[in-house]
């Protein structure tokens, strides 16, 4: 039981170790993922070590973000398990008085190496999104936000206009891109 605890904990402190990136401190995001893990959401794909490098690009933009994260669910299986974590991500872009809230499940394979747990491929699913307004409304170009789910829309929309422009369709709720990556991860998991 004291090694379920520990694992539980470890894995709970490198879900809530991502305000790491809402704080600039690269070195520690850095740590959370293996070498070779991986990242997919909305703006990036690709290793997470050029994740870390293209969010200080990010962070050095007009676009400010913020990650609210929630208790994770794990499922075990030896040293590796699926991670499931609310999260909720509040954006802003000052310059365009333009902002957005949406809501994710990071959906991570984690793995135990040496004694210690961390990220080997992280991904999300998209539940809903909203537009925030800090400066008043302003004008939505509905074509393209039409590009979108509509689970993920607004915060697509911002990137976009940010310079950080989505490339694919992502997983939303109940969609067969959340079906297939939860195929992947059992897949994973027993393998």
């Amino acid at each position: 039981m004291q090694a379920y605890l520990e694992d539980r904990l470890s894995i709970a402190d490198l879900m809530t170790g991502w305000i790491h990136r809402d704080l600039a401190q690269w070195d520690k995001l850095r740590e959370l993922f293996h070498a070779e893990g991986t990242i997919e959401v909305t703006w990036f794909e690709g290793l997470a070590s050029e994740f870390v490098d293209a969010s200080m690009r990010m962070g050095a933009s007009n676009l400010r973000t913020k990650h609210f994260i929630a208790a994770p669910v794990v499922t075990f299986n030896g040293n590796k398990a699926l991670v499931e974590t609310n999260a909720i991500i509040v954006a802003e872009n000052a310059a365009l008085n333009l902002g957005c809230e949406s809501h994710n499940r990071f959906y991570d394979w984690v793995e135990k190496r040496n004694g210690t747990w961390k990220i080997v491929k992280r991904q999300s699913v998209y539940d809903m999104g909203a537009f925030t307004f800090p400066g008043g409304l302003v004008e939505i170009d509905k074509e393209l936000l039409a590009r979108y789910p509509r689970e993920y829309g607004p915060l697509a929309y911002l990137l976009g206009k940010s310079g950080f422009p989505v490339k694919r369709v992502f997983a939303t709720k109940g969609s067969e891109e959340e079906k297939t990556l939860k195929i992947d991860g059992q897949a994973w998991l027993t393998s």
